[in-house]
C-alpha cells in the first residue's frame, strides 16, 4: 500500500515554501508553494540534458562546466558520469537548503555526487556566474553551460526568463563559453521563439526529446569553434 507523503524538511523562500517530501522510504518530491518542482522517479530529461552536453567534451583536457540548478543532483550526476577525472564542475544553486538535502536525506539518489572532488557548489544565481565569466573572459570561461531550471525558456515564463533566455542573456552566455562551447537548456515545452533567439546569438542547436510521449525538451547548442 502506498503511504502518504510526509514533509521531512522545509524552508521559506521568496517564491513560497520549499519542501522536501518522502514516502515509502525511497520516493522523494521537492515542491515550492505547493507546485511540484521535481521527483526522484522521473529524471530522464535531466539526465539526457547533461549526458548529451558532456559527451561533446570527451576530447577536452580539464573541461570546465557550469550547471545552473542543483535540484536532486540528477543533472550533476549525469555530467560527472560523462566527464573525465580532471574536469571541474561549478553548480549554481539559489537555496542552501537544497545543498543540505543533496548531502543528506537524498544523497543516495546520486551516490553523493555533490561530494565529488570535481564539484564546487556556489550559492548564487547562475546568471551572475555567467555574467562574471563573460566579463572576465580568458580561462574563466566554461566549456559547457547547462541550465536545468524550473520552467525553462518557454513563452509563458517570458518575464521571468528574459534574464537567462532573452537576446542579451544568450549573447552573454555565448561570451561565457570557450570557442566550440556547449550551451544546454532544459525546457518544459518546445519554444520556437527561443530557437530563433539561439540562432541570432550565433548558436547552432539540436532539439531532443527524452522519450516517446514526453513533452519535455532538451536543447543542445554549440558556439562557433572560431574565436571571435
Amino acid at each position: 500500500m502506498t503511504k502518504p507523503w510526509q514533509t521531512i524538511d522545509s524552508n521559506d523562500t521568496a517564491d513560497g515554501l520549499l519542501e522536501l517530501r518522502q514516502r515509502n522510504g525511497s520516493d522523494f518530491l521537492i515542491t515550492i508553494d505547493g507546485r511540484v518542482l521535481m521527483n526522484s522517479w522521473s529524471s530522464k530529461s535531466e539526465v539526457l540534458l547533461s549526458k548529451l552536453a558532456c559527451k561533446l567534451l570527451n576530447r577536452k583536457k580539464a573541461p570546465r562546466v557550469l550547471i545552473g540548478g542543483l535540484g536532486m543532483g540528477c543533472t550533476l550526476k549525469a555530467a560527472l558520469d560523462e566527464l573525465p577525472g580532471d574536469a571541474r564542475v561549478v553548480v549554481a544553486e539559489l537555496n542552501p537548503v537544497v545543498v543540505k538535502w543533496c548531502c543528506g536525506p537524498i544523497a543516495a539518489l546520486t551516490g553523493g555526487a555533490v561530494d565529488d572532488p570535481r564539484v564546487t557548489v556556489e550559492i548564487a544565481d547562475v546568471a551572475s556566474l555567467i555574467r562574471k565569466s563573460a566579463m572576465n573572459g580568458g580561462d574563466s570561461r566554461f566549456d559547457a553551460v547547462i541550465l536545468d531550471l524550473y520552467e525553462g525558456p518557454f513563452e509563458a515564463a517570458k518575464e521571468r526568463g528574459d534574464y537567462l533566455y532573452g537576446d542579451t542573456a544568450l549573447a552573454m552566455s555565448g561570451s561565457a563559453l570557450m570557442p566550440g562551447g556547449v550551451f544546454a537548456v532544459w525546457s518544459e515545452d518546445p519554444d520556437k521563439a527561443f530557437e530563433r533567439r539561439l540562432v541570432r546569438a550565433g548558436f547552432t542547436f539540436k532539439r531532443h526529446r527524452p522519450g516517446r510521449g514526453s513533452r519535455h525538451v532538451v536543447y543542445i547548442a554549440r558556439k562557433s569553434a572560431v574565436s571571435s
